[in-house]
């Protein structure tokens, strides 16, 4: 220890020092602070650092994307993420993946299931509205022309009625007679009646969105506002709903036996339903651990980036360039088989790309063996995930500019994919599966920590904590001991119990803040 060092430790550690002042002396306290330096990374609940979104999967598309969040007032992932779901929802059963000519059994349909995560005032919300907004008119339009469909219908069923009450007037006649039983003309035979074209699906069963799937081939997006509700009510209304959701993301054919469906057995041709929705942190724990086993949670790209400062928008976002892009995908041909499921094209990859998901495949499996509970499925299905992505990505760019349809998937798409693979979902998975691993305590001190932060909080009670903060998970006064008596630890606060007035009884467990915790640290937002 230098001199110098010595010399201000020296001075720190004394109770006072006289010094001469007009004959008489001044009593000087000590130097140092009564808090200690509390403990920033508190904060984060041991949240690793979220990944930078890459831009290159994007490509032309990207500044648009940009605009749209600004105008939404959040992070670009959630918008970026959004806009992919939806054109993986819009190509749905009408184009398939395989990775080699030699591998027909294994194809990927056109469907992906993405969770946006955030705190309620991360916008996500507002966010998924800028990437699906365009759907809304789109469904619109289809609405109006099922009508014309539904007059149609009504037409040709009044006459099948006719028909038949004919037919059976013929059948009573002949028996009476003793004659041949005349066979039901094909005109009698009511047809099916329409079902409405869906873009969008918000709020359904797994029964009645068998019913919608089974008019609508080509597959849908399930949009929810809130995936922890979704995700907790699969065996509410009927069991085998988890099942149900699990085929849905791997596109085949489904057939649904149900007493209520007098008509036999519904059959639905494409059983693909892309899933789009955010997910607050504080609900992911119990969500994701509930649904570990089944391989659902792997299924999902998760996106969790850190709030952003608000900036008004310095430009409008161009939407009529992201319906054009939309309109384009939906108007993809698709010539439907025999029994009504759509003839799906396939793209393979071409062949220098072949070569680098062959090796990519090689390490993605050596990665596999290391890792560990939740993050090892989300990696043992990352080959599925890279196709489809590739698909997503082939075609979006194609619909964004252009040109030919393409017929492979090309080197660089493969390429973009790879990087923002390895770069942007493992360590997204990683920081959501790390979250929900977190002892429930830490946790709990991190909400209240952010808390005290966002309400530049001085002094905090126990009970108005339990009671007013709106933390879902400290609602239970021992859950609240648990994240006062962590934060203690951490040099954040300091027990100061206090009475109101002279009044007997037990005191109340109030909390001091340490004023440190407001400053500017390590770069954290409040």
């Amino acid at each position: 220890m230098s001199a110098a060092a010595f010399q201000a430790a020296y001075e720190d550690a004394r109770p006072f020092s006289p010094e001469p002042f007009d004959g008489g002396t001044v009593v000087r306290p000590r130097r140092s602070s009564p808090w200690p330096t509390p403990d920033m990374t508190i904060l984060t609940g041991g949240r690793t650092t979220p990944p930078v979104m890459p831009t290159g999967i994007f490509g032309s598309l990207w500044p648009l994307i940009r605009d749209l969040a600004a105008g939404a007032g959040a992070p670009v992932d959630y918008v970026a993420v959004g806009v992919l779901g939806v054109v993986a929802s819009l190509v749905g059963a009408k184009r398939r993946v395989q990775p080699y000519i030699t591998t027909p059994q294994w194809q990927e349909p056109c469907v992906l299931w993405v969770a946006p995560v955030g705190d309620p005032s991360s916008n996500k919300s507002p966010a998924i509205d800028a990437a699906t907004g365009p759907l809304r008119g789109m469904e619109t339009e289809l609405a109006e022309q099922h009508k014309s469909r539904l007059i149609s219908w009504q037409t040709e069923n009044e006459r099948a009625k006719a028909e038949r009450a004919e037919w059976q007037a013929q059948v009573k006649a002949a028996t009476k007679d003793g004659v041949a039983t005349p066979s039901m003309p094909t005109a009698a035979v009511e047809p099916d009646e329409p079902q409405r074209p869906r873009l969008v699906v918000q709020d359904a069963t797994p029964e009645a969105l068998g019913e919608i799937l089974a008019g609508n081939p080509n597959g849908t997006l399930h949009l929810r506002d809130e995936l922890a509700a979704w995700l907790m009510s699969f065996d509410r209304y009927s069991p085998g709903g988890r099942e149900f959701w699990l085929e849905a993301y791997g596109g085949r054919p489904h057939v649904i036996d149900r007493k209520s469906n007098k008509a036999g057995p519904l059959f639905v041709p494409f059983n693909g339903v892309t899933v789009l929705g955010g997910i607050q942190p504080e609900k992911l724990r119990e969500c994701l651990l509930k649904t570990a086993d089944d391989g659902l949670v792997p299924r999902f790209l998760w996106v969790w980036p850190d709030p952003i400062l608000y900036q008004r928008p310095r430009q409008i976002a161009d939407t009529d360039q992201l319906e054009r892009m939309y309109r384009r995908l939906q108007q993809l041909d698709a010539p439907r088989l025999e029994d009504g499921r759509i003839d799906a094209r396939v793209l393979l990859l071409a062949d220098d790309a072949a070569d680098v998901f062959e090796a990519w495949v090689r390490d993605n499996d050596a990665a596999v063996r290391e890792a560990s509970s939740l993050y090892k499925g989300f990696v043992g299905k990352l080959r599925g995930m890279v196709l489809r992505l590739a698909l997503v990505v082939e075609l979006m760019t194609w619909a964004a500019n252009e040109g030919r349809e393409p017929e492979t998937i090309s080197l660089t798409t493969l390429v973009s994919v790879l990087g923002f693979v390895d770069d942007y979902a493992k360590p997204s998975a990683l920081r959501v599966f790390g979250d929900a691993a977190l002892p429930e305590v830490e946790r709990n001190a991190a909400a209240l920590a952010r808390y005290i932060r966002k309400h530049a909080a001085q002094r905090i009670n126990a009970r108005d904590i339990q009671r007013n903060s709106g933390i879902a998970t400290l609602k239970v006064a021992a859950d609240v001991e648990g994240a006062t008596d962590l934060l203690i630890e951490a040099g954040w606060l300091r027990s100061a119990p206090g009475r109101d007035g002279d009044t007997p009884g037990k005191a109340r467990k109030d909390f001091l803040v340490n004023p440190a915790v407001h400053e500017v640290a390590n770069g954290q937002l409040a």
